[in-house]
């Protein structure tokens, strides 16, 4: 048996020496050129290797509820703890565009076609438990989250043709004949999973049973919804690798979980979380002026953002024949006045996107030329004429509140598409069918901004419906897509790829659960993203990229809503942050409990307790 197991692992990894040039075992690989850290770096320069550890930090988790901890699989709410106690094969730098280092993969090997990825494993990697990570939990790994996770894991790694172990360390995988150069970095984000623990358990159910892994944090304590906490594991195997060092401070996480984030305001206020994203214009400009912000105990800090976080908008669902034409989808954004909206609403803090990829290099500006216009060439006669001859805007409005001239536009582009109004309702000229649709959202405070949007609507005599609903019908609808409307963000990165494919790919466009949320399908546009998978250099990244931003754009499948160049956060005066920031702005998971700052804030508090 021990013979024909070595003849089969080496028929499988006969092709490392075929060819002159053989692949060699390498520490890192960049999506295009060579990574940024040498084989011998010791740790990222955006974090403080002598950093102390201790302490507890209390972060807010999602607004609502969990009911599971296996965030792998379609069913139920995720905890938002349960993350950090699973390792992966590789993982990212925060300073780079896309480029991977090894985490539990201690080399592996790629040849110049990026044809197949064989990872060595470090032989020191253990579970929870003490129990070694092999091969072939790798391999149980892939098949598992491929036959039985969220639909996203087939969607995602349908290009691997084969996955073999080549002994109780190496695993190889092998991709389908194809030009996808991010594939072996996409394998290096897969979570990998224990297979001795999973092989008598339910892996496609919900469940509350805390998950044996191999990260730097295991959990050890909830309540469900109210709290998860996470311990760090003091041995955990990792904590001197140069990709770890620096990082996960804290003895204990605990993430706290509130009805809305209303109540997550005030819970930061009154001292019981540490650190808080605030996602709100409003609340930042006018709910902090609390005496812990005035004396700086209580930080209230904004952090440039040099990365793409992609555009919110009003996603409309063209599986939805009322949206099925485009000139209607051009039409509804005439009557979304950002311009008053931003001043009256968003306190001038935000700028409306015209750029799936802004504010980076990435999006499409001025008219096509160079590569980019060699690439629409083909398309010319199957994209919209506009593509070629004007630059794409977003509706402009001179901040009044009554945009008339622009509901103006809507009603003629309306009447080009078959709508008139009868009766002061706008209706399909042939049928009568009256126009109107439903509003998906599950934050209340979204209604600020709908209200507004909607008023204009109705001027157009849209019978619009808002649908307030919790945040588990929120997901479930979204999961069948079972909306209209709905406010929604796909995030982009630096360094755009596969991820394209579940944006707008046709394929995804009819698979429950996927992030296609305007349900798009368009030949050019699946092509289009097959390009920017395989651009072989930044350059041309950026040229294909600029060439899918533009056609999307001019799709107009969603209104424009808003991008903010900024993070903003809160947090409570204890910690002690790097003196870099990277591309990705900052992390909690980067800071640690600076102890001076921590007794001088206890010691405030105390004193405060004492006045009362």
């Amino acid at each position: 048996m021990r013979l024909i197991a070595a003849l089969v692992a080496l028929l499988v990894a006969a092709p490392l020496a075929a060819g002159a040039a053989e692949p060699i075992k390498r520490h890192g690989i960049a999506m295009h050129g060579e990574p940024k850290y040498s084989p011998n770096f010791t740790h990222f320069d955006y974090v403080n290797p002598d950093a102390p550890k201790g302490g507890t930090v209390r972060l807010d988790g999602v607004s609502g509820t969990f009911d599971t901890f296996n965030p792998f699989n379609a069913r139920g709410t995720p905890a938002s703890a349960v993350g950090l106690a699973f390792d992966t094969l590789m993982v990212a730098s925060a300073d780079e565009p896309f480029t991977k280092y090894g985490l539990l993969a201690e080399s592996f090997e790629v040849p110049e076609d990026r044809s197949w990825i064989v990872f060595h494993l470090r032989p020191e990697a253990r579970w929870h438990d003490g129990r070694p990570i092999t091969a072939e939990d790798v391999e149980f790994s892939f098949r598992t989250l491929v036959e039985k996770g969220a639909p996203l894991y087939r969607f995602y790694y349908q290009s691997v043709s084969n996955v073999a172990v080549l002994d109780e360390r190496t695993v190889k995988f092998t991709f389908a004949p194809g030009d996808n150069r991010e594939l072996p970095l996409i394998l290096g984000e897969m979570p990998v999973l224990p297979k001795h623990y999973w092989k008598d358990r339910d892996f496609g159910a919900a469940t509350l049973e805390p998950p044996l892994g191999s990260g730097p944090y295991k959990v050890s304590r909830f309540e469900t919804g109210r709290f998860v906490e996470v311990e760090r594991v003091k041995d955990y195997w990792g904590k001197d690798l140069p990709v770890m060092r620096g990082q996960y401070n804290y003895d204990r996480i605990r993430f706290v979980y509130f009805r809305d984030r209303t109540v997550t305001r005030e819970a930061l206020k009154a001292g019981r979380i540490d650190f808080f994203s605030e996602n709100s214009a409003k609340e930042w400009a006018i709910a902090y002026d609390v005496a812990a912000v005035r004396d700086g105990f209580l930080k209230k800090e904004r952090f440039l953002d040099k990365s793409s976080g992609g555009m919110q908008a009003f996603y409309m669902n063209t599986r939805r024949p009322i949206f099925g034409d485009r000139r209607v989808r051009q039409a509804l954004a005439y009557a979304f006045d950002f311009q008053w909206t931003n001043k009256n609403i968003y306190y001038g803090q935000y700028e409306q996107p015209a750029s799936y990829f802004a504010p980076t290099e990435l999006a499409a500006s001025g008219l096509p030329q160079g590569e980019e216009l060699e690439i629409l060439e083909r398309y010319r006669g199957r994209v919209p004429d506009e593509v070629f001859t004007e630059v794409y805007t977003v509706p402009k409005t001179d901040g009044s509140g009554w945009p008339r001239e622009n509901l103006k536009i809507a009603f003629a582009k309306l009447a080009e598409a078959g709508w008139v109004v009868r009766d002061l309702r706008l209706v399909n000229a042939e049928t009568g069918e009256p126009f109107g649709f439903e509003f998906l959202y599950g934050d209340q405070a979204q209604e600020r901004v709908l209200l507004p949007f909607v008023r204009n609507l109705k001027r157009l005599g849209i019978d619009v419906r808002l649908r307030l609903v919790d945040a588990a019908q929120y997901i479930n609808r979204f999961r069948a897509t079972d909306f209209d409307m709905m406010i929604m963000n796909n995030a982009q990165s630096l360094s755009p790829g596969n991820e394209q494919r579940e944006y707008w790919g046709s394929e995804a466009a009819e698979r429950p659960g996927s992030r296609n949320i305007a349900g798009i399908k368009d030949p050019v546009i699946d092509e289009l993203i097959d390009l920017v998978i395989a651009a072989p250099t930044r350059e041309s990244l950026i040229q294909r990229t600029r060439a899918l931003d533009r056609v999307l754009l001019w799709g107009h499948y969603v209104i424009p809503q808003l991008i903010a160049p900024y993070d903003r956060f809160l947090f409570w005066d204890k910690f002690g942050r790097p003196a870099v920031t990277p591309l990705n702005g900052p992390s909690p998971y980067y800071w640690w409990i600076d102890p001076e700052k921590d007794r001088a804030l206890a010691e405030r508090r105390r004193q405060e307790q004492t006045e009362e």
